[in-house]
C-alpha cells in the first residue's frame, strides 16, 4: 500500500473515532480501525459507522474510555463489545477475539479473547472486511484484503467452506457485497457458497429479509438473478419455480427468471438508480406467481390468469415473513396487484388508476402512481420487441399523470368538494351507508370527467 493512501486514510479517519484509538492506546493498549470503514475508505466512498479492535478486555476498554470522559455502553460485553458515544456517534470497541463452532449457524458456541490483531481478522468473513487500520502503523492486510477490493474479488478469509458453515447468512452476504462493489465471487469461494446455500433455511427470516433487502438496495438485483440463482431461491423458496419456465407467448422472448431480471434492471435504468424501496421488491416478485397460474390452451400458448392478484398475496407473505417494514410491502403488493392494470394517456384512466392504487394503498396513490408507470415501463421492455413500443406510450401516459395531479386530480371521496353533510341536506337522505353511496357514484362521475371537481356543479348534481 503507497503512504500517499495511508496518509489519505489517517485524514479521514473521523475526529471522534479517532479518540477512542488515541484514548485506548495512550493507557497502554493496542487499537485499530476495521471493518466497512476500512474497505470503503480504500475505495474512496464515504465511511459509515467506526468500529475499534482492541487488545484491552472490555472492563478496561470500559474504565479507559470513561477515564477519558467518553460515554461508554455495554452493549454486547459476552462477545467483548461496548459501544463508546463520542459527539453523538456510536463507535464499537471490541477486544481481540475468536470464536469457536457455531451450532446454531449464527451465534458462536465460545468467545476467547487473544492479543494479536491477526488472530481476530483471521475469524472475519471476507478479506475485503478482514484489513485494519491505524493512523501511525497505517494498514495491516494478512489476507490480500487491498488487492481483492482493487480487482473487484470477493474471496473467503481462510477455507471458504468452514466460513459459510459457521455462518450460513454469511452466503448472501458474499452476494449482497458482489453487488455492492461490482464484484466477482472467487471460485472456490462460490462452489462453497452454493454447497452451503440451502443451510439459509435454518437462519432468522429477518436477517435474510436483511440481506435480500440489502442485495435489491444495491441495484444490481438483475446481476444477482442471473449469477446467483440458487442462493436468492434458498432465501426466498417461492422464486425457485421462475428458472426455465417458458411462458409460450408471443408476448415474452424469455423464461420468467430472465424476464425478471431485465424488469430488475430496467426499473434502475428508468429511475436513474433511485428506485423505491417497494419498486424494487415489486420488480423482483412481480411476475412470481406465474408458474402456478400457468395455463396452456389448444393452439399452445400459454397464459397466466390471475397471476397479478395471485403475486400480489405472495408478496404479502413473503414480505411479512422476512419482517419487511410493512409500509414498503404494503407498497410492493400495490404495485404487484396493479403491474397490468390497463391504462391509457386519457385523464380519466390516470384518476382511475390513482383510484385503484388509493384501494390497494391508502394514502400512498401519488407517489405510487409513478412508480408503477416505471414498472410497466421495465416490464415492456423486458418482453418480447413487438411490445417494447408500449414504453413510449408509458412516457406520454407520465406527461398526462403530471398534468392531472398538478391540476388537481380527484381520485377519494375526500378530495370530493362537497361531503356528507351535503348530500344529507341536498338530497334528505338519512345518514348511513346511502351517503357513502351518493358520494361514490358522484366521485367516479367527476373522475370520468363528466363533471368538474366544482362545488356548485356538486351541489347542482346532488339536486338532480
Amino acid at each position: 500500500m503507497s503512504c500517499d493512501i495511508e496518509e489519505r486514510l489517517a485524514r479521514e479517519l473521523p475526529a471522534y473515532a479517532l479518540r477512542v484509538v488515541d484514548a485506548l492506546e495512550a493507557a497502554g493498549h493496542e487499537a485499530w480501525v476495521v471493518g466497512g470503514w476500512v474497505r470503503d475508505a480504500l475505495l474512496g466512498r464515504p465511511g459509515h459507522d467506526v468500529d475499534v479492535t482492541t487488545s484491552a478486555p472490555w472492563q478496561e476498554t470500559a474504565r479507559v474510555l470513561r477515564a477519558a470522559g467518553v460515554e461508554v455502553h455495554e452493549t454486547g460485553t459476552a462477545h467483548g463489545t461496548v459501544t463508546a458515544v463520542v459527539d453523538g456517534r456510536p463507535v464499537e470497541t471490541t477486544t481481540y477475539r475468536v470464536e469457536g463452532a457455531y451450532s446454531d449457524r449464527r451465534h458462536p458456541d465460545e468467545v476467547r479473547f487473544v492479543t494479536d490483531v491477526r488472530e481476530d481478522l483471521a475469524r472475519r468473513d471476507f478479506t475485503v472486511n478482514a484489513m485494519a487500520f491505524h493512523p501511525q502503523r497505517g494498514l495491516l492486510d494478512p489476507f490480500g484484503g487491498e488487492k481483492d477490493l482493487a480487482a473487484r474479488v470477493i474471496r473467503a478469509v481462510g477455507e471458504p467452506r468452514r466460513r459459510f458453515e459457521e455462518d450460513a447468512l454469511r452466503v448472501l452476504r458474499a452476494v449482497r457485497f458482489a453487488c455492492r462493489l461490482d464484484a466477482a465471487i472467487e471460485p472456490a469461494t462460490q462452489e462453497a457458497l452454493l454447497a452451503c446455500a440451502p443451510e439459509l433455511d435454518q437462519i432468522a427470516r429477518e436477517r435474510i429479509g436483511q440481506e435480500m433487502d440489502g442485495i435489491l438496495a444495491t441495484g444490481r438485483a438483475a446481476w444477482a438473478l442471473r449469477h446467483e440463482f440458487p442462493v436468492l431461491a434458498a432465501a426466498i423458496p417461492e422464486l425457485a419455480p421462475m428458472a426455465g419456465f417458458d411462458q409460450k407467448s408471443p408476448y415474452h422472448a424469455h423464461d420468467v427468471l430472465e424476464h425478471t431480471a431485465r424488469v430488475c434492471a430496467g426499473v434502475e435504468e428508468f429511475t436513474g438508480g433511485g428506485a423505491s424501496q417497494a419498486l424494487r421488491w415489486a420488480a423482483l416478485l412481480h411476475d412470481v406467481a406465474k408458474p402456478a397460474c400457468w395455463s396452456e390452451d389448444v393452439s399452445g400458448r400459454g397464459h397466466f390468469f390471475g397471476h397479478p392478484e395471485a403475486g400480489a398475496r405472495t408478496v404479502a407473505a413473503v414480505m411479512g415473513r422476512l419482517a419487511i417494514p410493512g409500509e414498503v410491502a404494503r407498497a410492493a403488493r400495490a404495485l404487484v396487484l396493479l403491474h397490468d392494470f390497463e391504462i391509457r394517456a386519457t385523464a380519466p384512466s390516470m384518476r382511475r388508476m390513482l383510484a385503484e392504487l388509493e384501494r390497494a394503498c391508502p394514502g400512498q396513490a401519488r407517489r405510487l402512481a409513478f412508480a408503477l408507470l416505471d414498472l410497466k415501463r421495465s416490464d415492456a421492455v423486458a418482453k418480447a420487441p413487438r411490445c417494447m413500443g408500449y414504453a413510449v406510450e408509458l412516457d406520454a401516459m407520465t406527461r398526462v399523470l403530471r398534468a392531472e395531479l398538478a391540476a388537481g386530480a380527484v381520485w377519494r371521496v375526500g378530495d370530493l368538494a362537497v361531503g356528507g353533510a351535503d348530500v344529507i341536506r341536498e338530497r334528505g337522505v338519512e345518514p348511513g351507508p346511502g351517503v357513502g353511496m351518493v358520494l361514490a357514484q358522484l366521485l367516479a362521475t367527476v373522475m370520468d370527467g363528466e363533471l368538474p371537481n366544482d362545488r356548485d356543479a356538486l351541489l347542482a348534481w346532488l339536486r338532480w
